[in-house]
């Protein structure tokens, strides 16, 4: 569904214009209503409503007794919100999660299939270098035999 990555500016209110390539997608499929969240690397998650609301229930079904658990739901769900996309194709991004991803003007939308991934420039720059930088031996198990 979403691929690529791309640079754009976030407007002095904090709003993403989403690229139009998806818009019409977006529309179609969850009639503009998306899911802002945080993420553990540095950067917001940002997911169709169809899409974010089987990840809520499974972990809202996970057992809150087990402090790993509750972190990661107080994290995930904790952090996430609902954005609605305007007319001209933008979401507001909120100053907590703009704070917290550090985005100020600059910002990389990087497709990942269901969803996008928002980053701050400068740490999408980093962030790529270590992609770029790392040794067929660094690969985890599951991607033995992976071929492209």
């Amino acid at each position: 569904m979403f691929q690529g990555a791309a640079q754009f500016n976030l407007d002095g209110k904090g709003r993403l214009t989403i690229p139009t390539r998806y818009r019409d997608m977006l529309l179609a499929h969850c009639a503009g209503q998306l899911v802002l969240t945080a993420d553990a690397d540095g950067c917001l998650l940002l997911y169709p409503q169809p899409e974010w609301q089987p990840i809520r229930e499974k972990l809202m079904q996970l057992s809150a007794f087990n402090p790993k658990i509750r972190s990661l739901q107080r994290f995930l769900v904790g952090h996430a919100e609902d954005v609605v996309m305007d007319a001209a194709g933008r979401v507001l991004i909120s100053a907590t999660l703009r704070d917290y991803a550090k985005l100020d003007k600059r910002v990389m939308l990087v497709g990942q299939g269901n969803k996008f991934e928002l980053w701050d420039e400068a740490r999408w720059q980093a962030q790529y270098e270590k992609m770029t930088s790392f040794s067929m031996d660094d690969l985890p198990p599951e991607l033995n035999g992976f071929t492209l």
